[in-house]
């Protein structure tokens, strides 16, 4: 199993899903777009979350077509389970058995930064594709978070200090925080056609959506943080901070890389 942090089970999972739908499935929509997606399509979305993304494939590729969400903890997904083309899969793509040359688009979200076995979890992803299919990746570069407006300068400290002890705790989980600025290089290496990556970002004002992931996921992480000396102050101020419409902080940038099986090489390279 996998050392994911957040888990999906807990309290703060529904506020943390509802904050990237509005905020990233347009531009994952617009993504799977440009591979062409459509009725008859084949599609596997590794690590569901909400479903979201899942239901948007399902209507593209049609009652031709079928779609495969998988999920470490796939509860959130009940309205998946009554679509005739979607199956839902209890699955860690660490380590459980993953069908090869099977699908015509694999697409994951903010999956493979969380995973210390990420370099190995690629090439099975690569190998899931039929010649011509498409893999499409998608990770925030969490080393890109500056703040944009603050009440003052110790309120842009604050938030700094806080979010770099999130990210520490990311890391003692073997998370790579940065994982999306390797996309580009990692799909390549996989042995991929015609790579190419885009980058998405915006302001998050206090009190609005975005900001509202930087809560949930601080909440959840607590006690953690705590162990790292941020007290309950801290996190106290630093939650009012982020309702503060003087605040603003730029969003993850998500990097969303894309790249094609060659036909008639269906192996990626070692």
């Amino acid at each position: 199993m996998n050392q994911y942090v957040f888990e999906n089970i807990a309290d703060q999972a529904p506020d943390r899903f509802t904050v990237l739908e509005e905020c990233y499935d347009p531009v994952s929509r617009a993504q799977l777009m440009r591979t062409g997606v459509g009725p008859g399509w084949r599609c596997l979305e590794v690590g569901g979350g909400g479903g979201s993304m899942g239901a948007w494939l399902a209507d593209a590729v049609g009652s031709t077509g079928q779609v495969v969400v998988t999920d470490v903890e796939p509860g959130r997904m009940h309205d998946l389970r009554h679509r005739e083309n979607v199956q839902v899969w209890r699955h860690d793509i660490t380590h459980d058995p993953l069908p090869e040359g099977e699908f015509d688009l694999v697409h994951a979200r903010l999956v493979l930064l969380h995973l210390p076995q990420h370099e190995d979890v690629l090439p099975r992803l690569v190998r899931a594709l039929r010649p011509g299919g498409y893999l499409l990746l998608e990770d925030f570069d969490c080393g890109h978070v500056p703040v944009l407006a603050a009440p003052g300068q110790s309120e842009a400290a604050l938030f700094e200090r806080v979010h770099e002890a999130l990210m520490d705790q990311l890391r003692a989980a073997g998370a790579d925080p940065l994982w999306g600025r390797k996309l580009f290089a990692a799909l390549t290496a996989g042995g991929l056609d015609g790579v190419s990556a885009t980058t998405y970002a915006e302001a998050w004002r206090g009190g609005e959506t975005g900001v509202r992931l930087h809560h949930a996921n601080t909440e959840q992480l607590r006690a953690r943080l705590h162990a790292r000396h941020v007290t309950e102050e801290d996190l106290q101020a630093f939650w009012a901070l982020l309702q503060d419409r003087r605040f603003a902080v730029a969003s993850y940038p998500l990097i969303s890389a894309r790249g094609r099986l060659p036909v008639g090489r269906p192996e990626a390279r070692s």
